[in-house]
């Protein structure tokens, strides 16, 4: 009988022994997986960043299409290319999020053809960067030397504008694939910036 006893104290104290792991563990390692949930999470800075830098490269875009037909330095065309194939893309990307977030997508410049802008066609001036209509009207008309110099001049200060505006989602932000974004515009833009005072400097 005391052998017996034995045996059942021991087998309770192991039972509740494995129910305290389990707890310590979070349920059996549910929260392992509500944790991998929770980083998809994202937050009103996350949907705030996706929606303006939208019509921001829009707007960066409409600046390269200016540059077709032109006579220009090959520098300045191979950079504008670049441009394009960085930031078609990434606003590819952030529609998808959007979409996935159930958010409006914005419109931008480039929806409508000869699209004349205002906030509501993604010429939001008050956006950090953003060219006025009369400034890409200007950019638009001017020629050869002088459009090149413009073109270097507004498209650094259009860089800066985004580069303040990620430097705010990895802040503010908590989506993962958005911060990762918002690092690689800093840096490739940043990069693209240095080159550009190049350019204007040779």
């Amino acid at each position: 009988m005391k052998r017996l006893i034995a045996l059942t104290v021991a087998l309770t104290a192991t039972t509740l022994g494995l129910a305290a792991c389990s707890d310590d563990n979070g349920n059996g390692g549910h929260d392992n997986s509500s944790d991998i949930a929770q980083s998809e999470d994202f937050n009103q800075a996350d949907v705030d960043f996706a929606t303006d830098m939208i019509p921001h490269h829009a707007q960066a875009l409409a600046m390269v299409d200016m540059t077709v037909d032109r006579e220009l330095s090959p520098e300045l065309s191979r950079l504008a290319e670049q441009i394009r194939s960085a930031q078609g893309p990434e606003i590819e990307t952030m529609v998808d999020w959007l979409n996935d977030w159930d958010q409006p997508v914005p419109e931008t410049m480039r929806d409508h053809v000869n699209a004349h802008g205002d906030g509501e066609m993604g010429m939001d001036s008050d956006m950090p960067g953003m060219m006025s209509e009369e400034e890409m009207a200007d950019l638009e008309a001017a020629q050869s030397e002088e459009f090149e110099q413009m073109w270097l001049e507004m498209m650094i200060e259009h860089h800066e504008g985004a580069i303040e505006m990620a430097t705010a989602e990895q802040s503010d932000g908590e989506y993962p694939a958005a911060i990762d974004l918002a690092e690689a515009i800093i840096a490739g833009q940043q990069a693209e910036i240095d080159e550009m005072h190049d350019l204007l400097a040779g």
